[in-house]
């Protein structure tokens, strides 16, 4: 049975042109072959893909596959631990130290209770779009200053250090930063957020992380957990009303579904969470031996996830390629499954439902104002998958 199985050399690092939705061809592929692959590690050690929704949820559940970033098997090299304080990294019960005193501030509850906030912030931005026009660039006048606000008001960034902070967090994760400047930015942040654990301690304010210095969390674990929710609360959400908006271009139909409905929001918003999947791949170590889809994953090897085929399983959705914004929500993947399920995944649908829905209605003759092909998208090496700019335009 083993000899029969799809072998995936390399993770592939384009999209299909003409494509920008769709995961890489290659991948798609591969779960055409079956839900999992035999994958070599760009360091040379065997692994496993797996593309398929049942068995990547399986994996995100099961304490026999570790998140410990020091397990990592990809090369003939040690991997560090991760820093202290950065919980996705990490597993119980060290997990659950960081973890459990953030449970209650990203309650489903406390996020609606933003709502109202979020509203302004999205309304400041796109008086300020209106006001420039009729062209901006989404990127830069909504999609990231609004998440960027929020999540900076929740921690306790001062606002006049958002611009420069967004820029560090970019750096981490755009795919296309030279080591000596990924350096440089880690070190920046981390020197800005010890001095913003340190004055937080001394002159606590109303804030997640103000409320975080009154546990027994240290000043590195602190540091660590708000580079987490920093770099989350920025980049995930910035990228997918980024791309969201994109993608709702590309669909006139559901876009005027969704301005027609503001009743389709909640829905909308998952679908679009579900097509665009842009935290694509995670990695996992197997502790022990373990069965898996038919194959023996031994202990020690690591396997990568695929997010993104997994939401585009056939076996799960119907007409899995195709963005219906009506769809019945089917348990997607986009935030995750098991312990390291998304800490942020309701501010996150907070903050994609009113942003979209509000700029959908403010422009109701948006759109492209490049052709859809000159689109900068993010290179498939970044973390997290998006467009670097969006021109659009819209009638005055």
């Amino acid at each position: 049975m083993g000899e029969s199985v799809h072998t995936v050399t390399t993770l592939p690092t384009v999209r299909q042109p003409g494509c920008p939705f769709d995961p890489p061809a290659e991948l798609l592929d591969a779960r055409r072959q079956g839900p999992i692959s035999r994958y070599t590690h760009l360091g040379g050690k065997p692994g496993w893909l797996i593309t398929g929704y049942d068995l990547v949820r399986s994996v995100l559940a099961d304490p026999r596959f570790s998140s410990r970033k020091e397990l990592l098997n990809v090369g003939d090299f040690e991997v560090p631990a991760a820093p202290p304080g950065e919980f996705l990294l990490t597993d119980e019960p060290l997990h659950g130290r960081y973890r459990k005193p953030l449970q209650g501030k990203f309650t489903v509850r406390r996020m609606r209770l933003l709502t109202e906030r979020i509203e302004q912030i999205t309304a400041d931005c796109l008086d300020a779009m209106a006001a420039a026009g009729p062209t901006a660039d989404l990127v830069t006048a909504f999609a990231k200053p609004i998440p960027a606000i929020v999540i900076c008001e929740l921690l306790g960034v001062p606002y006049e250090d958002r611009g420069s902070f967004q820029e560090q967090i970019d750096s981490f994760l755009s795919g296309e930063t030279s080591e000596e400047e990924l350096i440089a930015a880690y070190t920046a942040t981390q020197d800005y957020l010890a001095g913003l654990v340190a004055a937080k301690r001394a002159n606590p304010t109303d804030d997640v992380l103000s409320e975080l210095t009154h546990s027994d969390l240290t000043d590195e674990e602190l540091r660590g957990i708000s580079l987490i929710l920093l770099a989350a609360g920025l980049d995930t959400t910035a990228n997918m009303l980024a791309l969201g908006t994109f993608a709702l271009l590309q669909n006139p139909a559901q876009l005027a579904a969704l301005r027609a409905d503001p009743a389709l929001t909640g829905q909308a918003v998952e679908e679009l969470l579900r097509y665009l999947s842009v935290a694509k791949t995670f990695m996992r170590t197997a502790l022990e031996d373990v069965e898996l889809g038919g194959q023996t994953i031994e202990a020690g090897t690591t396997v990568v996830l695929s997010y993104n085929t997994a939401n585009r399983d056939p076996e799960r959705f119907t007409d899995p390629h195709l963005l219906d914004l009506r769809r019945q929500y089917g348990g997607h993947l986009a935030f995750g499954h098991g312990i390291h399920q998304c800490l942020g995944q309701q501010l996150a649908r907070v903050e994609l439902g009113v942003a979209l829905t509000a700029l959908v209605n403010r422009f109701p003759t948006l759109r492209l104002a490049v052709p859809a092909e000159e689109v900068d998208l993010r290179p498939e090496t970044a973390d997290i998958y998006g467009v670097k700019s969006l021109p659009v335009t819209w009638d005055v």
